[in-house]
């Protein structure tokens, strides 16, 4: 098992290839939760994420023979930046391989680090597959996302950064997907205090690590679904089952709509923009029970694309109530419009789109049906508005987030 300063010599081994990732204090989470809370933003590290410490700690390490080898890595995301960007800086030959869709800016990034990109296989256990069979034939080193001591020990600088500038944290939110970021905080973070607690926070559609714990043994998933591809992992590293068996104290799962609604807070609030992985440990906050703690969430990325974060803004808006989507059956008959609108002028909600459909009420032959969306200032408003329609005998239809494209 690590001691305490085998992460302080990783921490002085990064020291020349990280981002030392200040803790911004968050009056908002802190309002809105009754803590004092903190954020790790690991989004600001050169690739992105957090993935660049264990990889680096992990290359770093290798004999003179191994160096010579070569790397080779697996992945469709930020531990392909990181094992890249950490090769390079070392001056060794790097081989990463991506499933086929992997998208163009990923493929183009992981290029940008001096690494050679096979695309190989429809999916990430095809890919990590091929990478195997390279290893044998080639000699290369495989360097694991996360199932690796020395790359937990590079994860596990973050606790030690984090306990530095805030001694007295009393809970450390992580995002958990594989394992390796959880497991080095963990241990890092108890070696320094004890009675510190580390909570993992998984997504409801890909909580592997729950399912491991309630099994007894690691135990792979039959699928995940989730919009935070970065820990949509169907199973844990063993090696990572024992840390978080040993010095986990709970974990949190996260539904998507919470993780929307999160991404809004952190875009609008702190102009931080974190993937949707990096986004669970602030998410995470709400369900908290306990108050007057200083805790911190780390952060863990923040390669997301432009699309993403546009459908990301939108669903948040709707979640958090200020945007309020409805459906009204009016008379088909004249005038129905303008007294919809007049209502809406009246309550200061400010229309961004109307949808008359004749022929989408069926069952009810001489109604239409009127799609609005509308910007509010919160739930407050949503209400007083769906209370002035039932005044006026309009029977009014919130559409959720799962009814929006």
């Amino acid at each position: 098992m690590h001691k305490l300063y085998d992460f302080i010599e990783a921490r002085e081994r990064l020291s020349t290839v990280i981002t030392k990732t200040k803790l911004i204090h968050s009056s908002v989470f802190s309002k809105e939760t009754g803590n004092d809370v903190y954020i790790k933003p690991e989004n600001l590290q050169r690739t992105g994420s957090f993935k660049i410490r264990g990889a680096y700690n992990k290359i770093a390490k290798l004999t003179e023979e191994e160096k010579r080898k070569g790397v080779i890595a697996s992945s469709a995301g930020n531990h392909a930046q990181g094992v890249a960007l950490a090769a390079q800086k070392l001056g060794i030959k790097a081989v990463i391989v991506m499933p086929k869709y992997t998208p163009l800016i990923k493929v183009e990034a992981t290029r940008q680090y001096g690494a050679e990109v096979i695309l190989a296989g429809e999916e990430y256990d095809d890919a990590y597959n091929y990478a195997r069979e390279l290893q044998e034939k080639e000699g290369y080193v495989f360097i694991h996302p996360f199932n690796d001591d020395d790359v937990v020990e590079g994860q596990g600088t973050i606790a030690l950064e984090v306990l530095e500038e805030l001694p007295d944290a009393d809970i450390i939110l992580v995002p958990l997907g594989g394992g390796g970021l959880i497991s080095g905080i963990a241990l890092a973070a108890k070696l320094k205090n004890p009675m510190i607690k580390i909570i993992g926070v998984e997504p409801e559609g890909a909580a592997s690590a729950i399912a491991a714990l309630k099994n007894g043994d690691v135990v792979e998933l039959p699928e995940t679904n989730t919009i935070a591809d970065g820990t949509a992992v169907r199973k844990i590293g063993e090696l990572n089952f024992d840390y978080i068996k040993n010095y986990v104290d709970d974990i949190i799962t996260i539904s998507d709509y919470e993780l929307m609604e999160s991404f809004l807070l952190l875009v609008e609030k702190h102009k931080i923009v974190a993937e949707n992985a990096g986004v669970l440990s602030v998410a995470a906050l709400r369900k908290i029970n306990e108050k007057g703690k200083k805790i911190v969430s780390i952060l863990s990325g923040g390669n997301i694309d432009v699309l993403t974060i546009s459908s990301m803004i939108n669903k948040g808006l709707i979640v958090r109530g200020r945007i309020f989507r409805f459906s009204v059956d009016l008379p088909d008959k004249p005038g129905q419009l303008v007294a919809v609108s007049q209502i809406l002028s009246e309550q200061n909600a400010n229309v961004i789109r109307l949808e008359h459909n004749q022929f989408k009420n069926l069952n009810r032959f001489h109604d239409v049906e009127l799609q609005v969306t509308v910007e509010t200032n919160g739930e407050e408003h949503i209400n007083k508005i769906t209370e002035e329609f039932s005044k006026r005998g309009y029977v009014i239809k919130r559409l959720n987030s799962q009814e929006i494209e």
